[in-house]
């Protein structure tokens, strides 16, 4: 791992920001040059050296073939990580725009000129791979990647084809997403006098007041229905360029290259959705009736969703008892994972405070497996931030205990990549549960936890759904601005129930959702690994054995393990019937709870 950066002390007051020279020195560096250079130079000479070649190479030689590549892999990614991450800091600074553009265009332009391994790699014969792997144990070691690259197989396009999208990427898909995020970031909200920037925006959905809480939704359906032609457009053609890619390469459904790229079964995500919109009558429609008692309304707004239920103020954490709340409820569980975590405050790998043009939301960025992650929030203090830190760190913790598999076997699935960061939260959870005493404070506590995984599951899988409303009505011609809010309010009437009453504005909220242009279907990931999250945590509840070796053994592995044998030293099958359906029934029974409560 990269040098540890500057040691970082912060006080209650001040909240941490990032320190990317173990990435970089900085935007300007000549080592951020240097590099882009060898990119480009290691491509031009990986392909004279490989191109036409490989299928043909002794065993020994593609192994070295596969190593050269990962050091492509493995600089490309601290470039492309660094010109992000530094963009994520100030997305309306034209220079970090400009830089993030530049490198992302050399890195594929230089990239694109390897198209041709994937689609050499796939035409190995079944018999030769296998000798190829029997004689060569370096080369096994990368079995998982080779067979991944092998799936491929019948979605590969000519070597031409391949090139030509590498380099039109740069002025497709990728602009139009930077378009999306420029025009978010840009975006200003009128919120009681204040103007405010979307995340801030959002966090006014939460607030105590009802009057703020409208204003604040009225204010981003306003916001977004100014915008709503290019967002209209942006979505149109990125759904459009999919289909036709789709199609060229042969993909059966718009969600197929996500389940692929994801190494999970359709069946299986098809099982999760199914199981997933059965339960809304029992879970989210139960769920918000109870909630509208609780708030004196016969029906909810759409602005009262994640309004908290107590009349008295949010306790408030100061980022250090934040961290020391963390650490605490990782260091109960394991010592290992709450002193990975603690490098994270220690050598500013987190960046916290909310700012203008700073991108919204949370993330935690793995970079390249020789430096370290880092993680963004916009911490406000709330006990679900300190949630949103727990989940973050669970992301981080999994991306350093993964990168010892090296830069091509560390990434893992999306559906797997929420494992961990769930598990995180739901520990620094019941930690934060023990410390209640009130009993209204413990209802709030729980009931917040079950609109948290009400969000995770329910809200993920109406939103999947929506995304495939929309990428099938899409085929039959564009979508107008009213179909697409058609679309939007269909499912959020089906998935929340007849306990809300939405308001007109609400109709656009659709088009704040990044994950819809800049990832199609990713969001299911987020309903599958709470599901699975709630099954490993119920077998370490129920004191399975070694559970915590097991469970750092499963975040080690990164992606050389798909789902099947991740779970099997738990005695978990994610493809039995009732896999899912027994994950919602602890939503279930923390509904009951609540219930129970009012008697």
């Amino acid at each position: 791992m990269a040098g540890k950066g500057k040691k970082q002390r912060t006080s209650s007051s001040k909240l941490p920001e990032w320190n990317l020279s173990d990435l970089y020195p900085g935007s300007e560096s000549p080592e951020l040059e240097t590099d882009l250079k060898w990119v480009e130079e290691e491509c031009r000479e990986f392909t004279d050296l490989y191109l036409g070649k490989v299928a043909e190479l002794r065993a020994p030689d593609l192994y070295e073939c596969v190593m050269r590549l990962e050091e492509i892999e493995t600089i490309s990614g601290r470039i492309g990580s660094f010109a992000h991450l530094n963009y994520c800091l100030d997305t309306l600074d034209v220079n970090r725009g400009k830089l993030l553009g530049d490198c992302k265009a050399r890195l594929a332009e230089a990239s694109s000129q390897l198209a041709f391994l994937e689609i050499e790699i796939s035409k190995i014969t079944n018999e030769r791979f296998e000798e190829l792997l029997a004689s060569d144990i370096g080369l096994a070691r990368y079995r998982p990647f080779l067979d991944r690259v092998r799936k491929l197989r019948p979605h590969l396009l000519s070597l031409e084809l391949e090139q030509f999208l590498g380099d039109k990427a740069a002025v497709g898909k990728t602009a139009w997403i930077r378009l999306f995020d420029e025009t978010v970031a840009a975006m200003k909200f009128d919120v009681g006098g204040k103007r405010l920037n979307l995340e801030g925006t959002l966090n006014k959905l939460a607030d105590a007041r009802r009057s703020t809480r409208r204003k604040a939704s009225a204010a981003i359906g306003k916001g977004l229905k100014q915008k709503l032609p290019v967002f209209s457009l942006i979505i149109n053609t990125l759904a459009k360029e999919k289909a036709i890619e789709d199609k060229w390469r042969n993909y059966q459904s718009p969600q197929a290259s996500r389940h692929l790229s994801n190494d999970v079964e359709p069946e299986i995500v098809e099982a999760l959705r199914q199981a997933v919109v059965a339960e809304y009558p029992e879970i989210s429609h139960r769920y918000y009736r109870l909630k509208a008692g609780w708030l004196g309304r016969r029906r909810l707004r759409e602005w009262d969703r994640n309004a908290p239920l107590s009349a008295k103020s949010e306790t408030k954490f100061s980022w250090n008892d934040a961290r020391s709340r963390v650490l605490e409820a990782f260091g109960e569980f394991s010592p290992t994972i709450s002193e990975i975590a603690s490098r994270f405050f220690d050598h500013g790998w987190i960046d916290a405070e909310i700012r203008p043009g700073k991108a919204s939301g949370a993330f935690s960025h793995p970079t390249v497996t020789r430096a370290h992650p880092y993680i963004l929030l916009n911490y406000e203090g709330k006990p679900r931030d300190v949630m949103v830190l727990a989940h973050e760190l669970g992301h981080g913790v999994h991306q350093v205990l993964a990168a010892k598999q090296g830069e091509l076997l560390s990434r893992t699935p999306l559906t797997l990549a929420e494992t961990a960061s769930v598990f995180g939260e739901m520990l620094a959870f019941k930690s934060l549960l023990q410390n209640v005493s009130e009993e209204h404070e413990h209802r709030s506590m729980i009931a917040g936890k079950v609109e948290d995984m009400i969000n995770t599951v329910i809200r993920q899988i109406a939103f999947y759904e929506f995304e495939c409303r929309l990428h099938r009505r899409r085929a039959e011609g564009e979508l107008m601005s009213r179909e697409i809010c058609d679309l939007w309010m269909e499912v959020q009437s089906e998935s929340l129930g007849s306990a809300f009453k939405f308001s007109k504005e609400y109709r656009t909220h659709w088009a704040y959702v990044s994950h819809f242009f800049h990832v199609p279907f990713y969001v299911y990931a987020y309903a599958f690994g709470q599901g699975l999250v709630h099954a490993l945590y119920a077998e370490y509840e129920n004191g399975l054995p070694s559970f915590e070796s097991k469970y750092v053994e499963l975040l080690e592995a990164g992606g050389t393990r798909n789902h099947r044998e991740l779970l099997e030293p738990f005695g978990l099958d994610i493809a039995a019937p009732e896999f899912w359906s027994s994950g919602l029934s602890l939503i279930r029974r923390m509904i009951d709870d609540l219930e129970a409560m009012e008697t």
